[in-house]
């Protein structure tokens, strides 16, 4: 064909090197529908090459002091963010966010990762205490683990990825990670900056390709003693399973059905445009993101008029659109997935706003057969409903009433994740009374997506296992050692 001599082909990184592959697959533009790029179709070889070069730059990596490494870290931001623009170009065009979303979030970020990562492994204490009546001290190491295995997933690309190369590399392991097969490019394109940042060769080792092939042969690897992973509850359990026969090592960090409750003290004028973003920002494909919204009754005619008005003020358009609020979704298949959930909700009786079947997309004809969606607001609709209980991962957020603070809190907590809850209120004793009964990770109130990275992320219940954060993500990438002297 001779529009495939145009395609961007990636290749795998492994030993500091580009190496093709027999095998590939196509990635998509979302914005248009169109194959723009050919993905490794990677399987146990291209893990057994990687997974052996990261064992034998493991020894000269691990020893090197944490001044060394951190040096390394920033020289790697600073690479990164000179090359801001082409980044964010590409993360844009890969995944289907717009270009500000890119140029604003992701690749700053991805920047931010590799120096908070760098400043806080200098940083990290040990415990001593000491036995005199035994003529005993005690003092405690830390080591690296070895090769860790990363897996990331394609919603925050770039972002994502480098939460997860930042603190296993700075605390001194080597890696074998894997992107989404749907959002490789920026990951490929980082391996272009590593050598130049003096990252030796099989410290970071990239393998492209799908799960079932290069995931479960990273995951099942002897020797890859530890699994990082952000991504659904259904690959955790396939990750648990093939892990518990090697006792790895597990960082889980899976999805969310992230409540924002909105009492009638609340002020609207923060909280209606605060709640869009957190219901409607990146396609809604963030793990964070809000899609049940409990309001109070007293005050839930006026929220819904005002946020469905603001709801539909946000643009729809191709994601290099400068006023676009949202771009186009992941694929063809999960924009499939997120309109049966609308069509389910229609079924049981609910009541559709805004968005979906409801307003008309207005799109560039080269767009016509991208993946693009409104954003939707559902109304009378139960509790057990699945668009109230299951992760939709869109642009869709259903909207309900309540009376008591004692029962919304127990319909905030009836579902089987804990991620993220959002809080709006004025009372600060109900603001701290809430915030410690709701069963999630993280509560922000009368705020959204407002990170400390020093403190931990992660959820409850099916929302993952473990921590990540400066404290957490150090403990997670190293092992403690327990030493006694007797003198």
């Amino acid at each position: 064909m001779a529009g495939t001599k145009a395609l961007l082909m990636l290749e795998n990184f492994v030993d500091g090197k580009f190496l093709p592959c027999s095998s590939y697959i196509d990635s998509y533009d979302p914005s248009t529908g169109e194959v723009y790029c050919r993905v490794p179709n990677s399987g146990k070889d291209e893990i057994e090459a990687a997974v052996k070069a990261a064992r034998e730059a493991f020894p000269g990596w691990s020893s090197r002091s944490p001044q060394e490494r951190s040096r390394v870290l920033n020289q790697v931001a600073d690479l990164l963010e000179q090359s801001l623009e082409e980044f964010a170009q590409a993360e844009s065009k890969d995944q289907g966010k717009t270009l500000t979303l890119a140029r604003t979030m992701d690749i700053p970020r991805s920047v931010q990762n590799f120096r908070f990562f760098a400043s806080s492994i200098l940083h990290h204490t040990s415990e001593c205490t000491q036995m005199d009546h035994l003529g005993c001290m005690h003092y405690t190491v830390r080591a690296p683990v070895g090769v860790a295995g990363l897996i990331s997933p394609w919603n925050l690309p770039l972002y994502l990825l480098t939460w997860k190369i930042a603190p296993a590399i700075a605390a001194g392991n080597t890696v074998v990670a894997k992107p989404s097969e749907l959002t490789s490019v920026t990951a490929w394109m980082l391996c272009t900056l590593l050598d130049k940042a003096g990252v030796p060769p099989g410290v970071v080792n990239i393998v492209f390709g799908t799960g079932p092939t290069v995931g479960e042969a990273l995951v099942s690897h002897p020797e890859v003693p530890l699994i990082s992973f952000t991504g659904s509850q259904p690959t955790a359990e396939r990750i648990t399973q093939l892990s518990a026969p090697h006792c790895k090592k597990l960082s889980l960090e899976l999805g969310g059905k992230n409540p924002a409750i909105i009492f009638e003290d609340a002020n609207l004028d923060e909280c209606i445009p605060a709640t869009v973003r957190s219901s409607f920002a990146n396609q809604g494909e963030i793990c964070l993101c809000t899609s049940r919204i409990f309001v109070q009754k007293s005050i839930y005619t006026e929220f819904l008029k005002r946020f469905v008005e603001a709801t539909r003020k946000w643009k729809v358009g191709i994601p290099s659109d400068p006023l676009a609020s949202m771009g186009a979704l992941i694929s063809k298949a999960h924009l499939e997935k997120v309109r049966s959930y609308v069509k389910r909700a229609l079924a049981e009786g609910a009541q559709i706003w805004c968005g979906e079947g409801v307003d008309k997309l207005n799109l560039p004809a080269r767009s016509q057969a991208g993946y693009f969606m409104l954003p939707t607001v559902i109304t009378d609709i139960k509790d057990e409903s699945c668009c109230m209980t299951e992760e939709i991962f869109g642009p869709v957020t259903c909207v309900v009433p309540f009376d008591s603070e004692e029962e919304v809190i127990e319909r905030a907590n009836n579902v089987k994740y804990g991620l993220a809850a959002t809080v709006w209120s004025s009372n600060v004793g109900r603001v701290h009374r809430v915030a410690k009964k709701l069963q999630s990770g993280l509560v922000w109130t009368n705020c959204w997506l407002i990170r400390e990275l020093n403190l931990p992320f992660g959820g409850m219940k099916s929302s993952g296992i473990g921590r990540e954060g400066a404290k957490d993500s150090y403990d997670f990438f190293t092992e403690i050692k327990t030493i006694t002297v007797k003198h």
